[in-house]
């Protein structure tokens, strides 16, 4: 048995078996292959990841944001309180007038806190004798107290008729005294205790309500300022921060921190407006050359920001758009609206849209060239005809228009237009440069008439004129029809009727694109007293189409945004009202659709007798003169002498361009059809020619004519 003991001891008890771990292939091979990370990298990663999480950085901005608050309160205070008690305000505003040259105010200022500086030095005298005055005060008081008092106390003893109630009304003020000493002392540590954190929590509120923190601390609601009011601290914020040095330390030395340099903000319709009178030293153009970064200075895009030159020297005027407020579109157009509307020529004004501060853009065509440019597509031939169908419903103009894109557009002219081409071909644009030339032709007469002969308004339209100026065609005498050369056709007919067609009502309206040397001569374009652009890709182009004057004092059509500002023109011109100062103004156009465009077409249409409208200008062919006079007058009952001769000119300058009374007389006499009065005017009745054709020898009667 010790055998047995001393082997229990001896030997040890073998440990229970463990089954084997089995160790797959594919987690040998990553294990051999992913070394293990470090516990110091992983912690390095979690506080990272915590770090920048978008859940503890704003916390960390709201942390600092409140504490900025205190602080910037804390300042807020101290600068009012250093105002409420010094004469830093009075001589503060008094060197802004100065500044400003405005030395009436700063005469004022200057008496002002000459007063505050003597009412102060009275009270500080007063407080010498203060002391003195407030024992003798005191003691007055007291005495006085006392003796009513002891009257009081006296009454009471009579109406009792107890000897002590004499000291009761002393005795109950000094067991008043005693519970005001005992809620005092029972008050004051939590009052002290609590003082400090009401007084910071008033600086909070200081601070918070004025906004006293960095940006980058702010809300992000705040931060972003969409649809911010303009303010006068906002605008001189974005001033001094428009990265021009003599501006920022013009604002940084003056005494008002640049609210001098504002004048009044004025609401100016879906925006406001405000002129800046620039420090000394800095240009009104390096403003204008800095409106993006103004425009962001202000919480805006580039588009809602526009800077124009008034009348004021070293002066910009700022308009600034509401946020998103040029996205909206404006009203229908008037000619939509009110089906009643006439037109008048001489006198009307056409409406073309509004401008930027919501009033009604108004245009007299009245003796007006006109031209319209800017890029493809952008509204230019929606512009234009906007203001020929308002023309249209006047009877008395008299139009021929040639559409050089031949899309249709001015389709609904068929039955306004004596003369109508639509096609974009070179043959298209040789009649176009006949039709020119025939209103050079009528232009030429009516100079000629005697003078104070009233001419009714003829009106020539080319849309797309670009196409005429770059036509390679050549005539039979090889004189080009485009070109701006004085053998060029289209260019010298187009001079001669910008250099005196509106003397005698004649006037030519272009629309061009993309304008260049070469398709928008120079001549050409500054012949036009009336100019509009919309959105161009160059500065140089925006001077081409409004001219050096326009987009040095501010018109900018190279800043429109493609795609997104059509319809918006920017306008020179002295027929449409432009704030003083200003060589420009921009316009958002009414945009009138093709289904409207028909109905106002129709409703012109019906206000005139009639009028045949010719689509292709023949051109050297034998032509039967009563045929064509038949063909002139159209469904009219009647035409006058002249708008028939008028009208066979334009069927074909060649053969009756040179054409006078004496002529149709010639050819109408004999035929049962002659002109007659009518109304004391010399007509052509439309009865009496058909009779006449019909009735005619089969060979003709009537001498042809080439």
């Amino acid at each position: 048995m010790s055998d047995n003991v001393v082997r229990l001891f001896k030997e040890p008890t073998p440990a229970p078996e463990t089954p084997p771990v089995v160790e797959t292939a594919a987690v040998a091979a990553n294990a051999a292959e992913t070394p293990s990370v470090p516990l110091w990298v992983r912690s390095a990663r979690g506080i990272r990841t915590v770090a920048t999480h978008e859940h503890t950085k704003t916390a960390c901005r709201a942390a600092a944001r409140h504490g900025l608050y205190v602080l910037g309160g804390t300042r807020i205070v101290a600068r009012r309180t250093w105002e409420g008690r010094t004469a830093s305000r009075y001589e503060r505003l008094l060197r802004a007038a100065e500044a400003a040259g405005n030395m009436e105010a700063a005469a004022e200022w200057e008496e002002r806190g000459r007063q505050f500086r003597q009412e102060r030095h009275r009270r500080r005298m007063d407080l010498l004798t203060a002391p003195l005055d407030a024992a003798k005060g005191i003691a007055a008081g007291a005495g006085i107290a006392a003796g009513g008092l002891l009257l009081l106390g006296i009454m009471l003893a009579v109406a009792n008729k107890d000897f002590a109630d004499i000291a009761a009304p002393t005795m109950a003020v000094i067991e008043l005294v005693r519970w005001i000493v005992l809620i005092i002392t029972v008050t004051w540590g939590p009052l002290v205790t609590l003082g400090p954190w009401a007084a910071l929590l008033g600086l909070w509120a200081v601070g918070k309500h004025q906004q006293a923190a960095p940006q980058w601390a702010l809300p992000a609601n705040v931060r972003s300022g969409d649809g911010e009011p303009i303010t006068p601290s906002i605008v001189v914020l974005a001033l001094r921060n428009l990265g021009i040095a003599p501006l920022r330390n013009a604002i940084k030395e003056m005494g008002d921190a640049g609210a001098s340099m504002l004048g009044p903000i004025r609401i100016a319709g879906c925006g406001v407006e405000v002129d800046v009178t620039l420090p000394s030293g800095v240009s009104t153009d390096e403003v204008q050359n800095r409106r993006r970064k103004l425009a962001e200075n202000l919480s805006r895009h580039e588009h809602e920001v526009f800077i124009t030159i008034p009348e004021a020297a070293r002066t910009v005027r700022l308009w600034i758009a509401d946020s998103g407020a040029l996205d909206e579109p404006i009203g229908p157009s008037p000619l939509v609206t009110d089906p009643t509307m006439t037109a008048n020529y001489k006198t009307g004004r056409a409406p073309w849209g509004q401008d930027l501060r919501g009033d009604a853009a108004v245009l007299s065509l009245y003796q007006r060239h006109l031209l319209i440019t800017g890029l493809s597509n952008q509204g230019k031939t929606a512009a234009l005809r906007a203001l020929a169908l308002w023309l249209a419903l006047d009877r008395s103009v008299e139009f021929r228009l040639a559409d050089l894109k031949g899309a249709g557009d001015w389709a609904m002219f068929d039955g306004l237009a004596t003369v109508l081409i639509q096609g974009p071909t070179d043959d298209h644009v040789i009649e176009a440069t006949e039709m020119v030339e025939g209103g050079v032709s009528e232009m030429e007469r009516r100079l000629l008439a005697p003078p104070g002969t009233v001419f009714p308004p003829l009106v020539l339209i080319v849309d797309e004129a670009q196409v005429a100026f770059m036509c390679p065609v050549l005539d039979e005498e090889r004189r080009p029809y485009g070109g701006s050369k004085a053998t060029s056709r289209y260019y010298m007919a187009v001079r001669k009727i910008h250099n005196q067609g509106r003397a005698v009502n004649v006037t030519l309206w272009e629309g061009t694109q993309d304008p260049t040397d070469q398709n928008l001569p120079k001549l050409v374009r500054e012949g036009a007293h009336t100019r509009a652009s919309l959105v161009l890709g160059t500065e140089s182009q925006a001077k081409m189409a409004l001219g050096d004057k326009a987009v040095d004092g501010g018109a900018a059509p190279h800043l429109l945004r493609q795609g997104l500002d059509k319809g918006t023109l920017v306008v020179a011109s002295d027929g449409i009202e432009i704030p003083a100062g200003q060589a420009s103004i921009t316009i958002r156009t009414h945009y009138v659709d093709d289904d409207q465009a028909v109905e106002i077409a129709n409703r012109a249409r019906a206000l005139r007798d009639g009028v045949t409208t010719l689509h292709v200008i023949e051109r050297g062919e034998e032509r039967d003169p009563l045929a064509d006079i038949a063909t002139v007058i159209g469904d009219a009952a009647r035409v006058l002498t002249q708008d028939v001769l008028q009208r066979l000119a334009v069927l074909s300058e060649d053969a009756y361009g040179k054409w006078t009374h004496a002529d149709l007389k010639r050819v109408l006499d004999g035929t049962g059809a002659e002109p007659y009065k009518s109304d004391g005017r010399m007509v052509v009745g439309r009865d009496r020619v058909a009779r006449a054709l019909a009735n005619r020898p089969e060979d003709g009667s009537a001498s042809a004519v080439r």
